[in-house]
């Protein structure tokens, strides 16, 4: 099973990413489950979204405390939030972010391996506002084999509408440009 943190500000879409990256496994065959944790937060306080996509049906419903992926839409939340808490020893944290992997390590003290793009430039360029998150996942299947890249069309179009074709070519423009590092 493969389990996934998104980290956001409420408003920033990491419970419509996680809610994507699912519907994209099960239309794979996949089992998958997503789930938000937030409580009374407002807009632009920090939240999380979850997701479990596995093989197997999956019968956990608890909060993930030991992701193998961490996902990050605000890079201002390094600074008041510990990201990469739990993560698996072999994880990875996926980042919008300007910085390179040594600056973001010094800033933040993560030492896992990275996968950082500059989602919010993409998002600005190609769609218009500086929502990040369809963008990461596209990020987010360039670090990982969890799905191909053509899984989240489906579900993209589903969601948006009339505006899909620009969160997708966002998607596809962070696949192509998200530099891994170990």
């Amino acid at each position: 099973m493969i389990e996934i943190r998104f980290h956001g500000r409420g408003g920033q879409g990491a419970v419509t990413s996680a809610e994507l990256t699912a519907l994209a496994a099960i239309e794979q065959g996949k089992y998958a489950q997503a789930f938000p944790s937030f409580g009374p937060e407002r807009r632009g306080a920090p939240v999380m979204a979850f997701v479990r996509v596995s093989d197997e049906p999956i019968r956990t419903r608890e909060k993930i405390y030991e992701p193998n992926i961490v996902v990050v839409l605000d890079p201002t939340l390094l600074e008041i939030v510990n990201v990469a808490a739990g993560l698996k020893k072999d994880g990875i944290v996926v980042l919008n972010t300007t910085k390179t992997a040594k600056e973001i390590r010094k800033v933040s003290g993560i030492n896992a391996k990275l996968a950082l793009v500059d989602a919010s430039r993409i998002a600005i360029e190609t769609m218009g506002i500086p929502i990040t998150n369809t963008t990461l996942l596209g990020a987010m299947l360039k670090a990982t084999d969890l799905l191909p890249l053509t899984a989240l069309e489906g579900p993209l179009q589903e969601r948006f509408g009339r505006v899909a074709a620009k969160n997708i070519k966002a998607f596809q423009r962070a696949y192509e440009e998200t530099v891994v590092e170990e």
